[in-house]
């Protein structure tokens, strides 16, 4: 299914936001942390399913798998 880019990128900018927030950082801070763990790539390829979730849940889930791709948040 395609999204709404426009759509796609607010929900984006605002889990970054919601991220930096719960861990302390700015948001680009959040944004290079996301990028280089990955978190970004994976909200972009399955936006379908994390779109639906709370940011809140989505945080913590994302937090988790940038850990194990060598991030030290958690």
């Amino acid at each position: 299914m395609e999204y709404n880019i426009k759509e796609k990128l607010e929900w984006t900018v605002i889990f970054i936001l919601e991220f930096g927030r719960k861990y302390g950082l700015t948001m680009k801070q959040s944004f290079s942390y996301l990028s280089r763990f990955k978190g970004i790539d994976f909200i972009d390829r399955h936006y379908g399913y994390v779109h639906t979730q709370s940011f809140a849940s989505m945080v913590d889930d994302i937090a988790e798998y940038c850990h194990r791709q060598g991030g030290a948040l958690v």
